[in-house]
């Protein structure tokens, strides 16, 4: 038999570990040849179709998930009509919930793998191979002539080390910018707008594993290494003998984890001070600072320890910080979500992600929200619309804010400006304000650098006067000339100054190949510094660009006051 592993990818730089696992599972069989194709959902549809269809498989299994599952449906109906004694088979958790009802939609559909596949994948691809009942394979949704019919659940592997490395094995695409790596399955917590909170408890890989594992990726080069452990470091001191074999072997790439900084030790916390800049990425989900809203939907944790433990690791550590919000949790209105994003701006990490709740299928939040009376789309990502604390218009306006956070306070470009306008309100309220402006304007997607500076003072410049408004134009020229040679079309808060005496020329000659060019500007204080130190400076900034290296800004000062 030939079996085709697929999936649509929501962009090409994203790789697969679902698919290399299943591949992996079944390798040993008899009878059995694998393969594994990897597409996106941004390549046309009738190329989709012919890529599949061409490399005539036997069965094809589709991994699913939310941004991929209507593609997937429409590619396999058509799939169908071409090649109708093609098995069709498909799995991942946008399916594992509802299968029945989907594949009564869904006549193309032979089969459905419900929550892990591992064995599930391999005991029926042995059943089709030898011609035997299906009737006691556990863990699938089934096609019997008219009938569908659903067998009874599977219990999850207890030892997950019997599962082949797929990376010994050599089936995961390292060649990819972004790895997905696994070292547990499950998730200490129960939180109801969550997958993981299904599966109660977690599994790990041995040591050993783990260990072959890392040094297999390091060795071939992998860039980003995105672990998928949905609480890393539910074992303190399990997530110290890997982070500590992580900084004995890497050199080059980056480490992404999704942790819950509440549980982080003191011992912890003095290792990864030991992590050099740019080499570790922390995901911490906050998702909101009501006690009484976390708690309606079982996120049981203490957000002063939170709060604590992020402070020290962004103080204490060079690792990079990416905070998550959700927005419409049960009894969050809008200045309660106004309220939850001040509270990570204070907090100053690097990355700050606000995003709607979605309404996940096989969720305790679906529960939830019946009872309460939200309305949601019934069509994946199953985004919400309205809830009983948060308006259509309101839930639209988050959406505009998150934006903004992003452009803005993610993009790192605009510190000092917006440090500025935070001295005079909240930056959440700030940001709310600039999103009612934005709207107003018709100002939306994706915006260039220059726009954004340009708008930004338009916007602040409506609502500020004198000695305010003068204070963010020097801060905004700072943060502008910190971006690139400000040349050609100057922005409107850029004033021209006179060049200084004796000035060199703007276009050096600098190393081999090297472009230098330099600018020199008067601030009323120098923002290098933290706090910022007030009075008169002039600040010189070099621009040094070579061919594959991009550029480097330099920003010399000297003090005038």
């Amino acid at each position: 038999m030939k079996i085709l592993f697929a999936t649509l990818h929501a962009k090409y730089v994203h790789s697969s570990l679902a698919l290399p696992y299943l591949a992996a599972a079944v390798a040993d069989l008899e009878g059995i040849e694998s393969q594994i194709l990897e597409l996106t959902v941004n390549e046309q549809p009738d190329q989709l179709l012919a890529r599949l269809f061409a490399l005539d498989a036997d069965a094809l299994f589709f991994s699913c998930y939310i941004w991929n599952t209507e593609l997937t449906l429409k590619l396999a109906s058509d799939l169908k009509k071409l090649a109708p004694r093609t098995r069709i088979v498909l799995g991942g958790p946008e399916v594992s919930f509802g299968s029945f009802e989907l594949m009564a939609r869904n006549p193309a559909i032979d089969c459905i793998v419900r929550g892990e596949g591992e064995e599930s994948c391999r005991e029926l691809l042995s059943a089709w191979r030898d011609a035997t009942s299906l009737e006691e394979l556990a863990g699938i949704t089934y096609r019997d002539g008219d009938e569908v019919i659903a067998n009874p659940e599977r219990a999850a592997l207890a030892e997950l080390d019997s599962i082949p490395s797929p990376f010994a094995a050599g089936l995961v695409d390292l060649e990819k910018p972004l790895t997905y790596y696994e070292t547990s399955r499950g998730c200490p917590f129960s939180c109801a707008f969550c997958l993981s909170s299904v599966e109660r408890g977690v599994r790990s890989f041995s040591a050993e594993r783990i260990e072959r594992d890392l040094e297999i990726l390091i060795a071939a080069g992998a860039r980003t290494v995105k672990l998928v452990d949905r609480t890393f470091n539910y074992d303190a001191r399990r997530a110290d003998r890997i982070w500590r074999l992580i900084l004995e072997k890497n050199s080059s790439a980056t480490f992404h984890f999704e942790i819950a900084a509440e549980l982080l030790t003191d011992e912890n916390l003095a290792l990864l001070a030991q992590v050099p800049p740019g080499q570790f990425r922390f995901e911490i989900g906050v998702q909101s600072a009501g006690e009484a809203t976390l708690a309606q939907v079982e996120r049981n944790m203490s957000l002063a320890k939170l709060n604590e433990r992020v402070a020290r690791l962004i103080r204490e550590t060079s690792v990079t910080v990416h905070l998550d919000l959700v927005a419409g949790l049960p009894g969050e209105g809008f200045p309660g979500f106004l309220g939850s994003l001040q509270g990570l701006f204070d907090l100053a990490p690097d990355h700050i992600q606000v995003e709607p709740l979605k309404v996940l299928k096989g969720t305790a939040m679906r529960g939830i929200a019946r009872k309460e009376g939200y309305a949601y789309a019934e069509a994946a990502p199953y985004k919400i619309l309205s809830t009983p604390w948060l308006d259509f218009w309101e839930i639209r306006r988050i959406e505009t804010v998150s934006r903004l956070v992003e452009q803005y306070y993610n993009s790192g470009r605009f510190v000092a400006s917006l440090a500025v306008l935070a001295e005079k309100a909240p930056l959440s309220q700030v940001l709310a304000e600039a999103a009612v402006w934005f709207e107003a304007q018709g100002v939306a997607g994706q915006l260039s650098l220059a726009v954004l500076f340009e708008k930004l003072w338009e916007f602040a410049g409506e609502r500020l006067a004198g000695g305010e408004r003068e204070r963010l134009r020097d801060a905004l020229c700072f943060d502008y000339c910190k971006v690139g040679y400000p040349g050609g079309a100057r922005p409107a808060f850029l004033t021209l100054q006179e060049e200084p005496a004796g000035a060199p020329p703007r276009l050096c000659k600098g190393g081999k190949d090297e472009r230098v060019r330099y600018y020199r500007r008067s601030f009323a204080r120098d923002y290098r510094n933290n706090p910022w130190q007030e009075g008169a400076v002039v600040l010189t900034f070099w621009y040094r660009s070579a061919p594959g290296a991009g550029l480097s800004v330099e920003v010399i000062g000297e003090d005038v006051s």
